[in-house]
C-alpha cells in the first residue's frame, strides 16, 4: 500500500476541489495533492513527469468533451489510475466510464467519509463503484472503439484542436484561443483528419459527439 500517495484532483469548480482535497486527506493525511481546473492544466502537470498514484477527474472538464478527457489521459498515461467524479451517476454513465478505462466512479452526491473510503480502496489497487450500481451491459460499438483509440493517439496539441473543433470553432478562432498561427491550426487539422481517416471537419464533430456523456446539470 502506498503510504504517501501523490494524487491529482481535476475539477473546474474550486469549492468541489476543496471538498475532494479534504476527502483525500481524510483517506491519507500525508497525501501529496496537486490541483487542476482544466484538461490543459492536467496535461501540463502530468507532462512534467510527475508520477501520480491517482487522478480524480471531473467528467465534464474544460478542454474535453464528454469521455474524451478520460480516454485521452488513459491513452497517454496508462499507468495512472483515473477515477471519474461526476454529478451524473446514472448506471449507463458509470458503466461507460468503466468501459473506457476508469478505475472507479465517485458520484459528487456522496459525503466526504464515503469518498475518502473509495479513494483509499482505489489507491490500494482495487476498483470502486457505488454500492447501489446496477450492473448494465454498456456495449461500445466498433465505431466508438475506433474513435476512442484515435483520440488516445493524438498529440497534446492535436487533442486541443480536436476539442475546440468539436465546439464548432473555426481555424481563426482556434488560432486565437491557442495563441498560434492559423497555418499551425490548419496543419493540426490535416493531421487529425488523417488519423481519423476523415475528409471533413463535420466528420470530426460527429466523432466527438459519439463520446459525449449526456450529462444532466450538476
Amino acid at each position: 500500500m502506498t503510504i504517501q500517495p501523490k494524487i491529482l484532483i481535476a475539477d473546474d469548480h474550486p469549492l468541489f476541489r476543496i471538498a475532494l482535497k479534504q476527502a483525500t486527506m481524510n483517506a491519507f493525511e500525508d497525501a501529496l495533492i496537486d490541483e487542476a481546473g482544466s484538461i490543459d492544466d492536467v496535461m501540463k502537470l502530468m507532462g512534467k513527469g510527475a508520477s501520480y498514484d491517482l487522478l480524480l477527474l471531473d467528467l465534464q472538464m474544460p478542454g474535453a468533451c464528454g469521455f474524451s478527457g478520460l480516454i485521452y489521459l488513459r491513452g497517454q498515461y496508462p499507468e495512472v489510475p483515473v477515477v471519474v467524479v461526476s454529478g451524473n451517476d446514472q448506471d449507463k454513465i458509470i458503466a461507460k466510464a468503466m468501459a473506457h478505462g476508469a478505475s472507479g466512479f465517485i458520484p459528487k452526491s456522496m459525503d466526504l467519509p464515503a469518498i475518502a473510503k473509495a479513494i483509499r480502496i482505489i489507491v490500494d489497487g482495487a476498483f470502486w463503484i457505488p454500492p447501489d450500481f446496477s450492473a448494465v451491459q454498456q456495449d461500445i460499438g466498433n465505431e466508438e472503439i475506433s474513435i476512442a483509440e484515435t483520440v488516445a493517439s493524438l498529440t497534446p496539441q492535436q487533442f486541443r484542436v480536436f476539442t475546440l473543433l468539436s465546439e464548432g470553432m473555426l481555424n481563426k478562432q482556434i488560432a486565437f484561443e491557442m495563441d498560434v498561427a492559423e497555418g499551425t491550426v490548419k496543419a493540426h487539422v490535416t493531421g487529425i483528419l488523417k488519423k481519423f481517416g476523415a475528409y471533413s471537419r463535420g466528420h470530426l464533430i460527429i466523432a466527438a459527439q459519439k463520446l459525449e456523456a449526456d450529462e444532466r446539470p450538476e
